[in-house]
C-alpha cells in the first residue's frame, strides 16, 4: 500500500518573491502591499522561509532546499507543489499552469537533481496541454489520498476536469469531483485552499460546497477511508486553515504543518481533534501568505519516490 506521507519535502528558497498580477484575477487570498517595496517583500520572504526550513528541520523532517534562480523573475516560485509531483512507484509528473509566467518554474535542473538522488521510473509531462488551455496544477489542484487511490478536485480555471481524467487513468487514480465557493460566491481557484488529507484526518470547509449531494458523497468517502473530519470555517479558510500539509518525522511520527496564522484561526476543541491524531508544527509566514495568497503547504512538494 502506498504511503499517505512522506519525510521527505522539496522547497523552493525565493530569488525574488512577490506580488502576481498574472494570478490575481482568481486568487482571492493575494493582496498587494501599498506601504513596502517589492525588494522589502522579497526579503520578509526569504526570513519567512528559512525559519519556517529550521523548523521542519528541528522536527526531524527531511528538506531538500533548492535555491531559485535569479533568472528568469518567477514571483511565484516558492509554490512548487504546483508544478511537479512524485509518486511511489517511481514516477514523476510535471504540470502546465495557468499564469504564463508560473510555467518558467518548471525547471530541468531540478528534476535532474530527483534523478541523481531518488529512483526514477518514468517522467510524465502534462504541460503540452497548456497549448489547449487546460491546466491542472498539481497538489494546489488535486487532493491525493494515496493509500486509498482517491483524488479530490474542485473544478475552476486551473483545473481541467479532461486532465483530471489523464492524470487519473495514468496513476490509478478514482476522480471526486466537486464545485466549490467562498462566502461571497466566487469559485475557489485551488482545492487545497479549503482541504487538507492525512493519513487519518481531513480539514475541510464543508460550508464551500454547496451541493447537498457532492458534501454527502465526500463525507462519505471520508468515512469509507477512516478519515475524521476538522471541519472549518470561511473566515478560517481565510486565514489558511484548508492549507496544511502532513508530514512525518524520521521516526515515522505525524506531523500536521500549518501556517501561524492557519494555527490561530483553530478553536480548542478542532486542535484537541487534530493533536488526537497528530503533533502540529506551525511558522510564521505572513509576507508569503498576504502578498503570495498561498500558504504552507503550497510550499512543500512531497518526494515520495525511493532513494539510490
Amino acid at each position: 500500500m502506498e504511503s499517505q506521507i512522506t519525510s521527505t519535502i522539496l522547497m523552493v528558497r525565493p530569488a525574488h518573491f512577490g506580488y502576481n498580477e498574472q494570478t490575481a484575477n482568481d486568487n482571492a487570498f493575494q493582496t498587494k502591499s501599498a506601504d513596502q517595496s517589492e525588494t522589502e517583500i522579497s526579503a520578509k520572504a526569504v526570513q519567512e522561509f528559512d525559519a519556517f526550513v529550521a523548523k521542519l528541520e528541528e522536527a526531524g523532517v527531511e528538506v531538500l532546499v533548492v535555491e531559485d534562480t535569479e533568472q528568469p523573475v518567477k514571483p511565484d516560485a516558492i509554490f512548487p507543489n504546483n508544478w511537479i509531483t512524485t509518486h511511489q512507484d517511481g514516477t514523476i509528473v510535471t504540470y502546465p499552469m495557468y499564469a504564463p509566467v508560473r510555467r518558467l518554474e518548471r525547471r530541468a535542473d531540478i528534476l535532474n537533481q530527483l534523478e541523481q538522488n531518488f529512483r526514477v521510473k518514468e517522467t510524465l509531462h502534462l504541460e503540452d496541454k497548456e497549448s489547449e488551455n487546460l491546466f491542472l496544477e498539481g497538489t494546489g489542484s488535486m487532493i491525493l489520498d494515496r493509500r486509498h487511490r482517491l483524488v479530490y478536485a474542485c473544478r475552476s480555471e486551473r483545473t481541467s476536469e479532461e486532465l483530471l481524467e489523464i492524470f487519473a487513468m495514468k496513476v490509478g487514480y478514482q476522480m471526486i469531483l466537486f464545485d466549490a465557493a467562498d462566502a461571497a460566491g466566487k469559485p475557489i481557484y485551488h482545492t487545497n485552499v479549503l482541504m487538507a488529507l492525512g493519513k487519518d484526518l481531513v480539514v475541510i470547509c464543508l460550508d464551500a460546497i454547496r451541493d447537498e449531494d457532492s458534501r454527502s458523497n465526500l463525507l462519505d468517502a471520508f468515512d469509507r477511508s477512516g478519515k475524521m473530519v476538522v471541519d472549518i470555517s470561511f473566515d478560517q479558510m481565510g486565514a489558511f486553515a484548508g492549507n496544511m500539509l502532513q508530514v512525518e518525522n524520521k521516526a515515522g511520527e505525524p506531523i500536521l504543518v500549518m501556517s501561524e496564522q492557519a494555527y490561530s484561526s483553530l478553536r480548542s476543541d478542532q486542535i484537541e481533534d487534530i493533536q488526537s491524531r497528530s503533533a502540529i508544527l506551525y511558522s510564521p509566514i505572513n509576507t508569503i501568505e498576504t502578498t503570495g495568497g498561498g500558504s504552507a503547504r503550497c510550499m512543500m512538494a512531497e518526494i515520495f519516490l525511493e532513494k539510490k
